[in-house]
């Protein structure tokens, strides 16, 4: 009697239904473990379950938001972004005051991963309170050094053999009806021979069902390679919190005030302490939300705002992150797109004077939502985005006020009219048609 070494379930819907069973209930713990490697990729920096560091500690914090009066959902947008967080939110903006250190941005975790961190926190025993064992010491261990993804390989092995389990009762079953003489023809089979004799069988639906799943693997990964070097929505911490909205909005601070170099240099420029200064040496702050960054301003000025106030000397930097960075082959210059083509700020940054926080990269869906903003559909700071846009940009010829594109339509009317009249057919005449789409306008 011929007994094959490998066998296949046949006809026992029960067996893989208990191991979809199975899958559910692990996913549960595999999501703990999510959380967990979360906890220890994005928080452990900082945060210990149950002690203080950098940050406080974070053993349930839901609870102590909660109890503390804090808003609903302030703890996610917390998060999220600190700073819009404590604008919001009269106890976020206390817990702002814990530490002089600002805390990261966190813009891509979901509600749902974060309370998969949290959770994965208030699951952990605290050291001091557990007792030592055989008298030995309490040693306070680092999360962040513990092995990352311990949980996961665990109910992966485990997994792996209730499989096994599951496969050999089937193929024990399976020989008993051959010994019986219960048995069909296939029951003889390998898995290789059988898969082929069901694939030949229902060679239409597997043809087609694998061309599928081919042509999905092939988009799956262009739309990977798609979205690498996208950032948008990408928003650092900074130093010290910065209300666009009351300087540019409520006060009507023009950008070039701060930004002085924009209309004049490759970079828009980062604002000296002492342009600060210029207005708040008379504005301290006292008694509104953002007196503490005042005071940083201070310190990075030197300067002692007592009686009549003076400067010490002992200044300190401030160590702005950067928010837009373009690769090194990218060349782009603000004066030119400022000053020649006429581009207000809000086409690229968004309406500043309704952001309460720092500027981070705008998601072309926000910027699209901009009054006066030419639409596009590309993701920022791409280069399908530069190039759509230049397709898009209408340039004014022959007005007088600009200097360079006067020129151009000096040379387009007089040396080349036939040309001249296939621009102005569409009734304009955009950046692309006047050399914006070559690659040497750009690129290194």
């Amino acid at each position: 009697m011929k007994i094959s070494n490998i066998q296949k379930i046949k006809r026992m819907p029960s067996k893989f239904i208990f191991v979809f069973s199975l899958l559910v209930f692990l996913s549960p713990s595999i999501s703990f473990a999510d959380g967990g490697g979360n906890f220890k990729a994005k928080c452990s920096s900082c945060h210990q379950p149950h002690k203080n560091g950098t940050g406080p500690k974070l053993f349930q914090a839901r609870q102590k938001w909660s109890t503390g009066g804090a808003k609903e959902g302030s703890i996610y947008q917390w998060v999220n972004n600190w700073q819009t967080a404590a604008a919001n939110d009269p106890y976020a903006a206390g817990v702002s005051k814990w530490s002089a250190t600002a805390m990261n941005a966190f813009p891509e975790l979901s509600k749902v991963q974060i309370d998969e961190i949290l959770d994965w926190v208030d699951a952990q025993p605290d050291p001091a309170t557990a007792g030592p064992a055989n008298g030995a010491p309490v040693v306070d261990v680092d999360p962040a050094s513990s092995e990352e993804g311990g949980n996961t390989w665990l109910w992966i092995i485990l997994s792996t053999m209730f499989i096994i389990i599951i496969l050999s009762v089937g193929g024990v079953r399976r020989q008993l009806k051959i010994s019986t003489g219960e048995s069909t023809p296939n029951d003889n089979l390998t898995y290789t021979e059988e898969f082929k004799a069901w694939a030949w069988k229902y060679r239409l639906p597997v043809g087609l069902g694998t061309l599928v799943i081919f042509l999905s693997l092939i988009v799956t990964l262009f739309q990977g390679l798609g979205r690498i070097n996208v950032v948008e929505n990408y928003q650092p911490s900074q130093p010290i919190a910065f209300p666009h909205d009351k300087h540019a909005g409520v006060n009507g601070i023009d950008c070039k005030y701060c930004h002085n170099s924009v209309t004049k240099s490759k970079s828009a420029g980062i604002p000296t302490v002492n342009v600060c200064m210029n207005c708040h040496k008379q504005i301290n702050g006292e008694g509104k939300p953002y007196a503490a960054e005042v005071k940083k301003i201070y310190s990075a000025a030197g300067y002692d705002p007592t009686g009549s106030g003076k400067y010490t000397g002992n200044t300190k930097p401030i160590l702005w992150n950067k928010v837009h960075v373009l690769p090194d082959h990218v060349y782009f210059n603000h004066s030119q797109h400022v000053v020649v083509g006429g581009i207000d700020c809000k086409q690229c940054h968004g309406d500043m004077t309704k952001m309460s926080e720092a500027v981070k990269v705008q998601p072309v869906e926000e910027l699209n939502k901009i009054e006066g903003n030419i639409k596009l559909s590309k993701p920022t700071l791409t280069m399908g985005w530069c190039i759509e846009c230049h397709g898009a940009k209408e340039v004014s010829l022959g007005d007088g006020k600009n200097g360079y594109y006067d020129e151009i339509h000096r040379r387009l009317r007089d040396n080349d009219k036939s040309l001249y009249k296939k621009y102005l057919k569409d009734g304009k005449v955009t950046v692309s048609e006047l050399g914006g789409w070559e690659c040497a306008k750009c690129h290194y």
